[in-house]
């Protein structure tokens, strides 16, 4: 795994899962035949926010083993 990516629990694969599957049914629903309408945004940034709250919670996890 890369540094810039946290660990994930089993919660926030799930979360993640959840949101590139249905992105992938968007996906497939859209039929490209006028530009893509369909918008993903919204997903993408639940997916982002799901991410960043892991990284932050590896943080607090590291800070607090780092302070005892």
């Amino acid at each position: 795994m890369s540094s810039n990516q946290p660990r994930l629990t089993a919660g926030e694969k799930a979360q993640l899962a959840w949101y590139v599957a249905r992105m992938a049914k968007r996906g497939l629903a859209d039929d490209r035949q006028y530009g893509g309408r369909v918008d993903q945004s919204d997903l993408q940034r639940k997916f982002d926010r799901v991410i960043a709250q892991a990284r932050k919670r590896e943080e607090r996890a590291k800070n607090s083993k780092n302070a005892k």
